[in-house]
């Protein structure tokens, strides 16, 4: 059993549902050394990550996320301060994908 498990659901669509998961990869590659392998599918893609201490992986899909993770020992005793911290930062990418494009003043002509 995952020692950590996020669900998320959401209204991006697959393409840029793709866009976060990549971002967020990118995120724990640099800030925990995360070493990240993307698989994509026709319809869902799945981020495997691992390092010393924690392997799981983040599935993608069109309207939600699933993350699971497994801790090792030395982890495990701070399971949920991994936790908020994974949550902070999917949360953050999501808020941050979910905002409307802002639109640009068309001025019009005379």
């Amino acid at each position: 059993m995952p020692d950590i498990r996020i669900h998320r659901t959401h209204a991006l669509g697959l393409k840029k549902a793709r866009e976060v998961a990549q971002a967020w990869a990118a995120k724990v590659r640099k800030k925990f050394d995360m070493e990240c392998t993307v698989l994509e599918g026709k319809t869902s893609d799945t981020v495997q990550f691992t390092r010393a201490g924690v392997n799981g992986r983040l599935v993608v899909a069109a309207d939600h996320f699933d993350l699971d993770a497994k801790l090792g020992f030395l982890l495990g005793a701070f399971s949920k301060t991994i936790e908020g911290e994974i949550e902070k930062e999917l949360d953050g990418l999501l808020a941050t994908k979910s905002k409307p494009a802002a639109k640009k003043a068309v001025g019009k002509k005379k």
